[in-house]
């Protein structure tokens, strides 16, 4: 059960997932406006002290759908755990594409991490520790968050909003990471194609956005540990999109896993098995603890 604030109305979906006791700070505004995708969700545990590695969640839906309590549903346990072993737990809203083309997400993204980390003591953050965990869309959101970090991307920023932190760790699920090397998949004229929703135009239209906005555009030899998933029968981002991505980090030396999860499509419970939880448990604990 979750402690509530501010008479907030915890959805269904995910009333029984967190353990008892959780603490929950919900819909904080981290882009000082009015914009009801520039929310976060902070979970805490019971009795907290002191300040804990935070783990901050990405949610999926083709960068225009789905909310900060997405993606949970399917992934009960996983997302019980992390309260379990004393982290602080954050879920993120983001703008949709279909609000904003690239680069508002990853904005958006990088504002909500920097207005944690300014909020840090308040609500029990250790901000030298942060892991980033993301879902399809979210899962290339977080990769592309943690890559571009050390490259100083202006477009990636709100001028003036952000101050400087720094990802340990990264825990991607089936997050497409090249977007040019999905040229064959998406070049249809379609409109409403998720890539062409994201860029305000077709790869082959808008080469250049799409280059920036591919997490392997940014790899190199500082980057943070990646624990990668993706399902074998992935029917919406091909598994070699994740393949690519830890051929490229391996290339320099990051510290890389892919698992790719017999018979498993896009999403579902099949990502949320003990084997998973206890890679995760153990990625986890080698770098945030």
């Amino acid at each position: 059960m979750i402690t509530e604030y501010a008479g907030a109305q915890i959805p269904e979906k995910i009333k029984n997932i967190f353990p008892a006791g959780t603490v929950m700070h919900n819909d904080l505004s981290y882009a000082s406006d009015t914009l009801k995708r520039h929310k976060l969700d902070i979970y805490l545990p019971k009795n907290v002290k002191g300040n804990l590695p935070l783990i901050v969640w990405i949610h999926g839906g083709a960068w225009k759908l789905n909310d900060k309590f997405a993606d949970m549903g399917y992934m009960k346990k996983t997302v019980s755990s992390f309260i379990e072993q004393g982290y602080a737990f954050a879920s993120i809203d983001y703008r949709y594409s279909t609000d904003a083309i690239f680069p508002a997400q990853i904005q958006d993204c990088n504002q909500a991490i920097s207005w944690l980390c300014a909020n840090a003591q308040k609500y029990h953050i250790d901000k030298s520790k942060i892991a980033v965990i993301g879902f399809s869309a979210g899962g290339h959101l977080a990769s592309l968050l943690a890559l571009s970090n050390n490259n100083n991307v202006k477009q990636f920023s709100v001028k003036g909003k952000n101050i400087p932190f720094k990802i340990k760790a990264v825990i991607d699920f089936y997050g497409p990471s090249n977007f040019l090397a999905l040229i064959p998949k998406v070049e249809i004229n379609d409109p409403t194609d998720a890539l062409t929703s994201l860029l305000g135009g077709t790869v082959l239209e808008r080469p250049d956005l799409a280059t920036m906005a591919s997490p392997t555009t940014y790899v190199d030899a500082n980057d943070p540990p990646f624990l990668i998933f993706h399902g074998e029968k992935d029917e919406s981002v091909p598994y070699t999109q994740s393949v690519l991505l830890n051929s490229y980090l391996r290339h320099v030396n990051v510290k890389t896993e892919l698992i790719v999860v017999p018979n498993a499509p896009h999403y579902g419970e099949m990502f949320d098995v003990e084997s998973n939880r206890t890679k995760i448990a153990a990625f986890l604990k080698m770098h945030l603890k």
